[in-house]
């Protein structure tokens, strides 16, 4: 491995001050608020038997509590980005203008891809490429000393695919890109023959050969985008700050085109870098990593990251799925700090014309309903596993709270139904066996729900506030930015009901031991059929107008209240079916509505990649020759051992030092 000189090093920047007490105040936040919401309950559910009681308030206070972090955390963002601070330092955000004369370190810029659609892929890793390329160009009157860009970078395409064909295809691309950045950009192209461990199987596999010949490696999936800018201000970032395992940025959704996808981008656009904000603001640095568009220090990721195999069999046991939360906990763990850079997410939304324009993290979303729910299936089943994990030795507070976090996120649903199905029920004995009695004190019930509403819509409401009072100019201007926060919540309170729905059905699926294959997900425009869409969504639709039917039957009053729930599975069909649409998304942004800064204000990024994606040669081949160019060969292999790591043991003694004499081994 490189070593790195230790120049520039800001000894301020990894100190995250008052750390400590800004999670004390969140925790208190939230407790309080629980405690409070709780006691509420109690006044409301005190006449009730004590059975029923005992189950509507545990329902309750695990659905309350999750709603209460939720609201506290979007407040800390909110005032974090009203104020423009950095949310680790708080001090004033300075948007450094990366410079590649001062890079002094290699770095591997690595794609695991798994029978992936080529030509959208290769496509974006050559504008990433090019991208980062540019500032080459930019930096040609640099010094004679400093070492041309291409030589602190390589890029690795890590295929795992297991057909031949579409092998061969990936070869032809992947030739072709070699072909076009010869001379500037080494490129490889790696195929393993089974792809045990999966992607993180394959990541491992990749530093177990190459690993000791980089100081750092950006993990890209396949339909990711990075700016050049973006690149080498990470890898900067972690040159100076020596301490650093791991930097995770906010990848942002684009080139969404249904009526779905449209509605997510602009969620995520509107909403995503406040909620970062306020996380990176409380995480401090044990934040959380999400697989792909971070960088990552390669010899902390292989002394402390190696994943173990969960006694048991599938779906609770076996290969870690969800491995990104289990890594960013075992490099915390080993002594790394593990940091959310919301830098680049919050200048966006503010619409700082460099930033904007050139520092950009982006990737694609699923196009329908129908694709979003069978990537949570997977997701599902890989966060369950981390609840295995609570007790591992030696795992920071924070860690055990982001693998609960995760499962909980999928299990609220589960909660959110059973709290309703106990509603539905009590409501429907109490009309069978003639309770005259009024049984919910009707002032304090409606209260507590207001209440719980207002939480649930705070954290939209904020950031709709944000964008209002910074940059509604990227959203199509101050009306069309509150007509589209409407439509948003509108589809937002619809679809949940649904997506509560499918999560309880996974959920029960996976505690009765069915397991999934982790197969690749699907990528690009899809719309669906009406066949396909009620195959999956017939059955809502009748369990929400049996629901209805019985509510409106036996109690006329909680059929009012529970209209947000059983609408939305009554009109599962439809919405899933209108929403998969590109006819009804292009109507919506043919009236200026879920505009988004990344479609407002194009950066060049998105520019080169639809270009390139729109002039690909699905099968590239020799212009002269007609037939595929060669690939280049492998760089030579320089060995390196990435053990598993054990939960049930840890040795403190493993512990890196401290960032203030840290220093790379050569």
């Amino acid at each position: 491995m490189c070593g790195i000189p230790m120049i520039d090093t800001d000894p301020l920047a990894p100190a995250i001050p008052w750390l400590k007490t800004r999670r004390a105040l969140l925790a208190i936040a939230v407790l309080a608020s629980s405690v409070a919401g709780c006691v509420a309950m109690y006044q409301v559910t005190s006449s009730l038997a004590l059975g029923w009681q005992v189950s509507m308030l545990v329902l309750f206070a695990l659905t309350f509590t999750w709603v209460a972090l939720a609201f506290w955390n979007a407040l800390c963002g909110f005032v974090v980005c009203a104020l423009r601070l950095d949310p680790l330092s708080l001090r004033r955000l300075n948007h450094e203008v990366p410079n590649a004369r001062l890079l002094v370190s290699r770095t591997a810029v690595v794609m695991p891809i798994y029978a992936e659609p080529p030509v959208p892929t290769f496509a974006g890793l050559e504008a990433t490429c090019r991208s980062l390329m540019q500032h080459s160009l930019d930096d040609k009157d640099a010094s004679e000393a400093a070492r041309p860009l291409g030589e602190h970078f390589d890029i690795f395409v890590l295929s795992d695919t297991q057909d031949a064909d579409q092998a061969q295809i990936e070869e032809a691309h992947v030739a072709a890109l070699q072909h076009r950045f010869a001379g500037e950009l080494a490129i490889h192209y790696r195929r393993r023959l089974n792809n045990q461990g999966r992607k993180a199987g394959n990541i491992a596999e990749f530093c177990r050969r190459w690993g000791r010949h980089y100081d750092f490696m950006v993990v890209l999936d396949a339909d990711s985008l990075m700016s050049g800018a973006t690149l080498l201000r990470m890898v900067q970032r972690m040159q100076r700050q020596p301490g650093i395992g791991l930097i995770q940025t906010v990848p942002m959704p684009v080139g969404q085109k249904t009526l779905f996808g449209r509605f997510t981008q602009f969620a995520s656009a509107l909403y995503s870098p406040m909620l970062a904000a306020g996380q990176s603001f409380w995480q401090g640095d044990t934040a959380n990593y999400w697989g792909h568009n971070a960088i990552i220090r390669t010899r902390a990721f292989m002394n402390h990251a190696g994943l173990p195999t969960l006694p048991g069999k599938p779906p609770l046991g076996g290969e870690i799925l969800s491995h990104d939360f289990v890594e960013a906990a075992l490099l915390k763990r080993g002594g790394w700090q593990v940091l959310l850079d919301t830098t680049v997410t919050t200048a966006v939304s503010r619409h700082d014309p460099y930033v904007s324009a050139s520092h950009n993290s982006f990737e694609a979303m699923p196009s329908n309903l129908l694709d979003f729910a069978k990537r949570d299936r997977r997701w599902l089943q890989g966060n369950l596993q981390h609840l295995r994990l609570l007790g591992g030795s030696g795992l920071h507070p924070l860690s055990r709270l982001h693998f609960f976090y995760g499962a909980f996120a999928f299990l609220s649903s589960l909660v959110w139904l059973g709290l309703l199905i106990c509603t539905s029920v009590l409501v429907t004995y109490q009309v069978f066996g003639d309770v005259t009695a009024r049984t919910l004190p009707q002032p304090l019930s409606l209260g507590l729900l207001s209440i719980t509403l207002g939480m649930l819509l705070a954290p939209k409401l904020l950031g709709c506030l944000l964008a209002l009072g910074q940059t509604p100019h990227a959203f199509g201007g101050r009306l069309r930015l509150l007509v589209s926060t409407c439509l948003e919540m509108l589809f937002a309170a619809l679809i949940a009901p649904l997506m509560m729905a499918w999560h309880s059905l996974f959920i029960i699926s996976v505690l009765l031991g069915r397991a999934i294959e982790w197969q690749t997900q699907t990528r690009g425009e899809r719309s669906l059929s009406w066949r396909e869409t009620w195959q999956h969504t017939g059955w809502m639709t009748l369990s929400g107008l049996l629901w209805a039917g019985i509510m409106a039957a036996f109690s006329p009053t909680a059929f009012g209240w529970l209209t947000p729930a059983w609408l939305g599975l009554v009109g599962a069909a439809p919405l899933v079916k209108y929403s998969s649409s590109a006819t009804w998304g292009g109507f919506i942004s043919q009236l200026g509505l879920l505009n988004t800064p990344s479609c407002t204000f194009k950066p060049p990024l998105l520019d080169a990649f639809e270009s390139l994606v729109a002039n690909s040669d699905p099968c590239p081949l020799d212009p002269a020759s007609q037939q595929p160019l060669p690939l280049a060969p492998l760089p030579a292999e320089r060995s390196g051992e990435m053990p598993d790591q054990s939960f049930s043991h840890f040795a403190q003694k493993a512990l890196t030092a401290s960032s203030a004499t840290f220093k790379e081994p050569h």
